[in-house]
């Protein structure tokens, strides 16, 4: 694998490694004593966060965008069309990763609700 490669497949692995504590993975936390329900409650409100897909159609939607954004940029700033493909493929790969994030912070947000809503003092 050449070094060009690596260097962009870095990020990638990085991402995908800090989002082992994110989205319907989450564990809040919680100020003061925990009850013996914790874990099930926990359990019960990541599921419904993992209800709600990372990848839907919004994805699709800010992938395509990306890609026309993109594409169009480049034949602007280049006046040429040998690396469109190129930026519509960048482009859609930016703008799907977006949305999944965007989506991610969405799980986290709906297990912090739900664990409100079981009694807990989530703070963070």
């Amino acid at each position: 694998m050449s070094a060009r490669k690596i260097f962009f497949a870095l990020p990638v692995v990085a991402l995908a490694g800090a989002c082992a504590n994110s989205g319907a993975n989450y564990v809040p936390i919680v100020d003061g004593a925990v009850g013996p329900n914790y874990q099930s409650d926990l359990a019960n409100c990541q599921a419904l966060a993992r209800s709600q897909p990372t990848l839907d159609s919004n994805t699709a939607g800010a992938a395509a965008i990306g890609a026309a954004g993109a594409a169009a940029t480049t034949a602007i700033i280049d006046n040429s069309a040998s690396d469109l493909g190129r930026a519509a493929a960048a482009g859609a790969l930016i703008g799907a990763g977006a949305s999944a994030i965007n989506n991610t912070q969405n799980q986290e947000v709906i297990v912090r609700n739900c664990m409100r809503g079981r009694g807990y003092n989530v703070v963070g």
